[in-house]
């Protein structure tokens, strides 16, 4: 009993610091993490095999790590090194294909396809941002996205901050749509076994079917800003061209085909039985031979600082696992529900949603996958019904406020440099209104598919 207290009260404390933002995040878990290991397992529970799985350092030496020979893969509770080694490995990719200049030709390009019409730019950048967001990290997405967007309408006169808006509510939703797309996804995926396609398949479905709905919802909001934009042909003329956007032709060329090949491996991945954390290094080592010289400085940008911050998370999450409330949580979210499947997933996906909306959205979705494994065991309730939604919960959930997710934070952040300020007024009067409807959306889909 001792133990559970002190590991509630040692993850309680963790969230608090990472709302608060006092201290540099990745800090704040590796540093309760540690009191997990000292306190809880050791000073408590004495127990030497507790901070072995926790650590869960021996899963990187099997075979099954590396190559499951077709079988689903499955961690272990504790540290998840495959979403580790997973993400770090496309970091490096993404770097490689910044530098090229791959995000701002791709921007340029699709800019002077629509003829710099404002509607028609809007509507474009919304779905490339969803696209984009599929395999590449949605905070790099919107790094660059809302880069260019400003740019954009400081050359055509026009407001950036509508299509800023629609474009990070954008990238949370197409992160939703696979398993690469969102570290939340990245999490469940290889905690519980699903592939790349499985995502596609299920959570993707629903993302496709809400960005049709969002797209709508978006243009109506914002259709007298974009209607009252007048571009000029001396506007187009002074823009840059899409090949001035490119740094480098032969790394570009190169950076671009890296980029297929990822994609291709993700989505073949069960098939081949190549783990996400194999197709992560590789990615990465090819990218570092390709980039030659230039590797150090690849490597150099990688950020570590968010992989220390999964890390000291998963130790505090394999805390609470390990001292049985993550048990007694599933217990309670049973009980409410009376074995119900229907109000299970209503409960799941908007407890997500809502909490993902005031919190950041990682830290809860590794809390709650020990949950909804044992909710599967005791309610006889189909797993994977259980995991799509806590994936859409807590991707789209995010969406809601400035701090929800990662991406908010950038996109708010790239606007305010460039002197366009997004207060949590302007933000969040469009932003809950397309939340809710996503999220009810989804609860509707899973229903009818899966119940």
């Amino acid at each position: 009993m001792i133990e559970q207290i002190l590991a509630v009260v040692i993850f309680v404390v963790m969230f608090v610091l990472i709302v608060t933002d006092k201290y540099e995040r990745q800090y704040v878990t590796l540093a309760c993490g540690l009191l997990m290991i000292v306190l809880v397992f050791g000073i408590c529970m004495h127990s030497a095999d507790a901070i072995w799985e926790t650590l869960n350092v021996q899963s990187i030496f099997s075979l099954d790590f590396w190559y499951t020979a077709g079988k689903a893969e499955e961690s272990t509770s504790g540290i998840n090194w495959a979403t580790i080694f997973f993400i770090a490995g496309m970091m490096v990719m993404v770097e490689g294909m910044a530098k090229a200049g791959f995000f701002r030709w791709l921007c340029m390009k699709l800019a002077k396809m629509v003829n710099y019409r404002p509607i028609p730019l809007f509507i474009a950048f919304m779905i490339m941002s969803a696209l984009l967001a599929m395999f590449i990290d949605s905070i790099t997405v919107i790094l660059f996205l809302a880069a260019v967007t400003i740019e954009l309408g400081k050359m055509l006169k026009f407001d950036p901050i509508p299509m800023i808006l629609s474009e990070i509510f954008c990238a949370n939703l197409g992160g939703s749509a696979t398993m690469c797309g969102d570290p939340p996804n990245i999490i469940i995926g290889t905690s519980l076994g699903y592939s790349f396609g499985d995502f596609l398949l299920n959570t993707g479905l629903i993302a496709g079917v809400s960005l049709v709905l969002v797209i709508l919802y978006f243009y109506l909001a914002f259709r007298k800003e974009l209607s009252a934009v007048r571009v000029s042909i001396k506007d187009i003329v002074a823009l840059p061209t899409p090949k001035e956007a490119i740094t480098n032709k032969k790394d570009f060329v190169i950076s671009s085909m890296i980029f297929v090949c990822a994609v291709v491996m993700l989505v073949t991945h069960a098939q081949t039985g190549l783990t996400v954390a194999f197709i992560g290094i590789f990615i990465a080592v090819i990218t570092l031979i390709a980039a030659g010289a230039n590797a150090g400085v690849l490597i150099q940008k990688v950020d570590y600082q968010t992989l220390l911050f999964f890390i000291g998370l998963f130790i505090v999450v394999g805390g609470l696992e390990q001292t049985g409330v993550l048990e007694h949580l599933a217990g309670i979210i049973g009980s409410a529900s009376g074995g119900n499947l229907k109000l299970m997933i209503a409960i799941i996906i908007w407890l997500s949603a809502i909490t993902s909306a005031i919190v950041d959205n990682i830290p809860f979705a590794a809390t709650m996958i020990p949950v909804i494994k044992s909710l599967a065991i005791t309610q006889g309730v189909d797993l994977s019904t259980l995991s799509w939604a806590l994936a859409m919960g807590t991707d789209v959930g995010g969406s809601a406020t400035p701090v929800g997710a990662s991406a908010n934070v950038v996109g708010i952040s790239v606007a305010a440099r460039n002197g366009h300020v997004i207060g949590w007024g302007k933000y969040c009067k469009t932003a809950i209104p397309a939340t809710v409807i996503v999220i009810t959306v989804s609860m509707l889909l899973i229903f009818l598919r899966y119940c």
